[in-house]
């Protein structure tokens, strides 16, 4: 989702046929996939630190988008605003340090673990009330973070976990934000431009504190132009062109793949082993948000 802007009226997204909408939708999932793979690459096989990978991956997401954009008819001046930006780089930042400390996989379930809890934590703060399944939802699902997080040989740093919780809900409140948006095209491309010259200033900080500069090499580079411009500008894009032909419902409960398709990908990529305990705890997570999400889809 996106931030929203105070752009005027365009004309509503065209709604693609069923089975269009099954291919984009899988696609953008993949997508989004593809940014926890490619940063645990980046992190873990170049010479390339998450302050540096983040500051790339922003500025080429910006470029794709802004190119998507105008190819587009979506290109406006002054879409999105600074309160979208910030909640982007957050989100993105802290997805980058918590990599250096946990599996693809892992991330992946924290990251949309805690995007959707924010959500839910946040209409229950508007005063959206729960049916006694969506409460049975959210405790199994708050029950597998437990498990997943109990201290134990299979159990993430918790600097790490602190750090994709993070982002995870930067991303909510992104997510949240961009509800109002009426171009989520021009508008994404509009936060990403913001969030540039932030992820600027953010790795020239993080060199020194850090006690040492920015590091990039050819192969860390890719990885982050590929996030950037391929999985984020690229994937954002497909995924709002599917988002017309799906409900809210549907929309927010395909998202919940995305950690099982990151956890596959990470065993062929990167080596990774699915652990019982992430097994299970992503049964949990993934199955408690699902039933969250059924029981507001029933009542409404």
């Amino acid at each position: 989702m996106v931030a929203s802007d105070k752009t005027g009226a365009v004309p509503a997204p065209a709604v693609p046929t069923a089975g269009r909408a099954a291919l984009l939708t899988l696609l953008a999932m993949l997508a989004f996939a593809a940014n926890s793979i490619l940063c645990r690459l980046a992190l873990t096989q170049t010479a390339t630190d998450p302050a540096g990978f983040t500051l790339v991956r922003i500025a080429s997401g910006a470029a794709s988008l802004w190119l998507i954009a105008r190819a587009t008819g979506h290109a406006k001046a002054g879409a999105g605003n600074w309160r979208g930006a910030a909640a982007l780089l957050a989100y993105a930042a802290a997805f980058s340090f918590a990599y250096l400390t946990m599996t693809a996989g892992t991330g992946a379930l924290l990251l949309f673990g805690a995007v959707q809890a924010t959500m839910i934590l946040v209409g229950l703060y508007r005063g959206e009330r729960l049916v006694p399944l969506q409460w049975g939802g959210l405790a199994l699902a708050l029950g597998g973070l437990a498990l997943l997080l109990a201290p134990g040989l299979s159990a993430p740093d918790p600097l790490g976990a602190l750090l994709m919780v993070v982002a995870g809900a930067a991303w909510g409140i992104y997510s949240l934000l961009g509800r109002a948006s009426r171009d989520p095209i021009a508008t994404t491309a509009g936060n990403f431009l913001r969030a540039a010259p932030m992820a600027a200033v953010l790795a020239l900080l993080a060199g020194p504190l850090s006690g040492g500069g920015l590091r990039w090499d050819q192969g860390g580079l890719v990885y982050a132009v590929l996030s950037g411009a391929l999985a984020s500008g690229v994937g954002y894009s497909i995924w709002y062109a599917a988002l017309p032909a799906l409900t809210a419902a549907r929309a927010a409960s395909v998202q919940l793949s995305v950690p099982v398709i990151t956890a596959l990908v990470a065993v062929l990529a990167l080596g990774e082993r699915i652990t019982p305990v992430l097994a299970v705890s992503s049964v949990a997570v993934l199955g408690g948000i699902a039933l969250v999400i059924l029981g507001k889809s029933r009542r409404g």
